[in-house]
């Protein structure tokens, strides 16, 4: 990644840069929890992929720099609004915005972001911008209330996980990756096939931020190991690991589930249970997988430092661990 970020270093200090004119408000809180929890070690894979697709597709503008702030934009307002649903404590490996100013700051700050993002989109100019970049907000939120409805579902599959999967996360990558095409004025193959990109290495990324969950240790990931349990989610290390269990096992697992509160001794059951089921591993499979069908998906671009180095970035979200 290191020569990913060396790349794209002066864009990305211009992104910075437009961070913080974005911010600037006459409201002292916006910019106190927007500068907070933007300036707490975010990866900004979604601003490289942007600018990196911008790059392969030749694009001469600057507009990109503005779209790349949108998308972190968004990205952040729906953190903000997650950490409340959640009741996380820890972002990042820091205090979350939530609970350091409360919820209501949270939620309002996110709606600000929100907001925000809508004001900068109109300002390209581009019709069909706004509409993927507004479709894909609403399909975030419909992915939020999806993995809501399936809290402590059991019987949830994979193929329904993917679905959460897809509108939680994939999308907003997705969008970041198609609306660079769109900016560059290429052809209708060359969008779809970075809107694809960033549908597969978006999925895989989902898929091993909820492998990281379970094994990760948490001055590593930046939050609580085994949250996703504590919540309730449903994600596919427990998916495939429920699925292979015995009724003994399952009917453990249900009761660790459904209780109001996670316990070392039952964390430390279902991570001992996802690991020796392979929960980690076939995630970890299927997350190559996905990265494998990304790349493809660029072959109809030719090769180029663009393309290496989104290859690169590919292979660190099998490879990351945080």
């Amino acid at each position: 990644m290191d020569t990913v970020i060396a790349l794209l270093k002066d864009e990305m200090q211009a992104v910075e840069s437009q961070f913080k004119k974005n911010l600037a408000s006459e409201v002292q809180l916006i910019s106190q929890v927007g500068n907070y929890v933007l300036s707490s070690g975010g990866k900004r894979i979604r601003p490289m992929l942007l600018l990196l697709c911008a790059r392969l597709c030749n694009y001469q503008g600057d507009k990109h720099i503005d779209l790349a702030g949108v998308v972190e934009f968004i990205h952040t307002s729906t953190l903000l609004h997650d950490d409340v649903v959640d009741s996380a404590n820890l972002r990042r490996g820091n205090r979350s915005a939530n609970s350091v100013w409360g919820n209501q700051a949270s939620v309002l700050v996110g709606d600000f972001l929100f907001a925000k993002s809508f004001s900068v989109m109109v300002a390209t100019d581009s019709l069909k911008i706004l509409k993927i970049l507004s479709d894909t907000t609403t399909q975030l939120a419909e992915g939020e209330i999806l993995q809501l409805i399936n809290t402590c579902d059991l019987d949830l599959d994979e193929y329904h996980y993917l679905q959460v999967v897809r509108n939680k996360t994939a999308i907003l990558i997705a969008a970041a990756c198609q609306v660079a095409g769109v900016l560059a004025g290429v052809g209708d193959a060359q969008e779809m096939a970075l809107r694809e990109f960033g549908l597969e290495l978006g999925t895989a990324f989902q898929l091993m931020d909820d492998a990281l969950d379970y094994v990760a240790n948490e001055e590593d990931f930046g939050k609580e190991k085994g949250h996703d349990l504590f919540e309730g989610k449903m994600t596919l290390p427990l998916i495939h690991t429920y699925a292979h269990s015995t009724e003994l096992e399952r009917k453990k697992v249900s009761r660790i589930i459904d209780a109001e509160e996670l316990i070392k001794e039952d964390l430390d059951y279902v991570c001992a249970l996802i690991n020796a089921k392979g929960g980690i591993d076939y995630t970890h499979l299927r997350a190559t997988e996905r990265i494998e069908r990304a790349k493809q998906q660029l072959g109809i671009f030719s090769d180029c430092e663009a393309r290496q180095a989104l290859f690169t970035l590919a292979d660190y979200v099998v490879t990351r661990n945080k």
